[in-house]
């Protein structure tokens, strides 16, 4: 398929496609003097990999060091990276509740105000130390 097919059936721009290959996660396909390249199923499924990784909270370094232990033998290795994407997860996770609790606060605050004063939302926001970084 051309590079404008595998853009297409991975839901992909072709700018994208041209950009992992700069990055070296997806191989250029030779190109028959004059003619286009074409890419084979397995690089759609390269480049499905990539996109699903993504979508899971990989960075473009994370693919590429778990594409370079798909050799069957570097399980243990794909395995730290995975659990360090879950404990990254985690502590974000964590930092949302957090900050959910503080704008759950905030916001009610502004539900219970009656009296012509300051919004507390905005109020609270202009003072910073009230809110958790």
């Amino acid at each position: 398929m051309s590079i404008g097919q595998l853009a297409a059936a991975a839901g992909v721009n072709v700018e994208t496609v041209r950009y992992y290959q700069r990055r070296k996660l997806l191989a250029v396909p030779d190109r028959p003097a004059g003619g286009i390249g074409r890419y084979a199923p397995p690089a759609l499924t390269r480049l499905r990999f990539i996109k699903r990784a993504q979508s899971l909270g990989f960075t473009l370094d994370d693919v590429q060091a778990l594409l370079s232990l798909d050799d069957g033998r570097g399980c243990s290795a794909a395995r730290q990276i995975g659990e360090d994407k879950l404990a990254d997860v985690r502590q974000r996770l964590q930092a949302l509740r957090v900050l959910e609790g503080a704008l759950q606060e905030l916001v009610s605050r502004c539900a219970t105000t009656k009296r012509k004063v300051n919004c507390p939302l905005i109020e609270a926001l202009m003072q910073t130390e009230d809110l958790p970084s």
